[in-house]
């Protein structure tokens, strides 16, 4: 357990400091922004109907990081660098907690991609990508220690109760299409729907969830004695010759990724986002001849409110590629003794047997679920360019299922937000670990960086880190160039270095823009 568990953590560090085509699915010092392309998809997929940009091609991107309520953060600075190394039994200081959570690491990769403004109601977008979680959920304390870090050493005997507890890491790869569109635009509201679905391709996972665990361990022994014990443990990784359990090749990374996958499945977004606007004429303008027109390069809404429930769905890995072990009973094991025979299926079942327990084997399928949750948010227009937004996230996963899932937190985000530049300071208060994050994202046309939990970075003691960076190609919104501002666009201005109205075509009087048609006509 304890060497598959490295290596899940080396293998999720190799993809986020090796991808060459990747982007962020959370970024919410900039995702919120009007002008921040696919980002604000992976919060409600509603959020690309009348958007400001009328096309974006995504370039790269990645965003990565550690969560957790086991312990702060030791090492100010040094995060990536023990991540990367696949090490991180040296990045906590272990907290007095006996149930724990531990995110560490995940990392969210996608594209490339696009998205496309087919008019001011109906958008669609493409999107591809890689993502990886390695999660604890609900673990004793000593237990994790035990199987997690190899440097851990009891100071005595200790008693070992844990009821269920999850332990799934997972990779896979994943391709969407979206949909928003504009249901309702009626003078001050505006209503707007979409959805995503996705192809996801299981790459690996490893997962061990317990109804029940009594256990005792015994110190200097390294043996675990336990009774009345029920434990399921899932791999596609037992039986197959995975990259993810015998590292990365350069040859390997593009077949890896791209080629045929041990688990399919499908899953998607589903959203709804409300704009009232307070002055539906205030953007509105006149241009060659026609009144009334609006300018969609432009916000309009004073509150937007959005609702959506994303990451529906979950990976089938068939009995092929998988295998399970059910183990309960009595009996004693090695911290030691699992790492020499966790690689291989038949050594697994042979050892647990051999010492007490009871072994249920069989190569079945195994599903595994999405991190689903529910993003209820509002965006409030201050003044001009100044924004405030709040989100709460929830999970809907069931962590009694082989899976990923997110913790409940709520995040309020003020920003400044135009079309060049967007600065956002997400601020961040997790039902994790009952502490506020801090953050700070900044967007210079498509290129944009940034946090959502930085605070690591400057000071000891804190529970998580995280970080992005990318960039995409925007094409704006824009309404027709008028240079003399006589509301006759320059493409049709038969004298656009004169003011004139539109029934001269834009010159000063009738027959001189009678002239210049006749002209432009021989």
């Amino acid at each position: 357990m304890r060497n598959i568990y490295c290596k899940t953590q080396l293998l999720i560090a190799v993809i986020v400091l090796f991808s060459t085509s990747v982007q962020a699915q959370f970024n919410l010092g900039i995702a919120t922004s009007n002008w921040g392309g696919t980002n604000a998809l992976y919060l409600n997929p509603a959020n690309i109907a009348d958007n400001r940009e009328r096309f974006t091609i995504d370039l790269f991107s990645v965003n990565a990081g550690v969560d957790n309520n086991l312990g702060s953060i030791n090492n100010k600075g040094g995060i990536i660098g023990a991540v990367s190394n696949g090490n991180t039994s040296n990045i906590f200081s272990y907290t007095n907690n006996n149930n724990l959570s531990v995110l560490a690491p995940y990392a969210n990769i996608t594209g490339p991609g696009f998205m496309i403004s087919i008019d001011h109601r109906n958008s669609i977008a493409f999107t591809t990508g890689i993502r990886g979680v390695n999660q604890f959920n609900n673990f004793d304390r000593s237990l994790y220690q035990t199987i997690a870090d190899p440097s851990y050493v009891a100071s005595g005997d200790l008693n070992i109760t844990s009821n269920k507890f999850n332990y799934t890491a997972q990779l896979w790869s994943e391709a969407g299409v979206s949909y928003g569109g504009v249901i309702l635009d009626k003078s001050h509201h505006e209503l707007k729907v979409g959805a995503t679905l996705r192809y996801l391709g299981g790459i690996g996972y490893v997962g061990l969830k317990g109804n029940n665990l009594n256990a005792q361990y015994k110190s200097g022994s390294d043996s675990f004695f336990a009774s009345n014990s029920d434990i399921e443990y899932a791999s596609n990784l037992l039986s197959t010759n995975s990259a993810i359990t015998n590292g990365f090749t350069n040859n390997s990374i593009l077949s890896e990724f791209f080629g045929s996958k041990a688990g399919r499945g499908v899953g998607g977004d589903i959203g709804i986002v409300y704009d009232y606007i307070s002055d539906p004429a205030r953007e509105e303008y006149e241009m060659d001849g026609k009144t009334g027109l609006i300018d969609y390069s432009k916000n309009r809404y004073k509150v937007r409110l959005s609702a959506s429930v994303v990451d529906i769905g979950s990976i089938l890995y068939k009995s092929a590629n998988n295998s399970n072990a059910e183990v309960y009973g009595n009996g004693y094991l090695t911290g030691t003794g699992l790492a020499n025979n966790i690689s291989n299926y038949t050594d697994f079942r042979n050892y647990v047997v051999s010492h007490g327990f009871r072994a249920d084997t069989a190569h079945s399928d195994t599903r595994v679920y999405q991190p689903t949750r529910m993003l209820l948010s509002a965006d409030y227009s201050i003044y001009k360019r100044w924004y405030v937004n709040a989100t709460f996230i929830a999970n809907l996963a069931n962590r009694e299922n082989f899976g990923n899932s997110y913790y409940n937190q709520i995040t309020i985000t003020p920003r400044y937000d135009s079309r060049w530049l967007s600065i956002g300071l997400p601020i961040s208060y997790s039902m994790l670990t009952n502490n506020l994050k801090m953050g700070l994202g900044v967007r210079a046309s498509g290129f944009f960086i940034g946090s959502d939990d930085m605070l690591a970075l400057f000071a000891n003691h804190q529970y998580g880190f995280n970080f992005y960076v990318g960039g995409y190609i925007p094409f704006d919104k824009f309404i027709p160039r008028d240079s003399d501002g006589d509301h006759v666009s320059n493409r049709k201005d038969m004298c656009p270095d004169e003011f004139g109205p539109w029934e001269n075509r834009g010159c000063p009087d009738k027959g001189k823009g009678k002239e210049h048609e006749d002209a432009s006509e021989n």
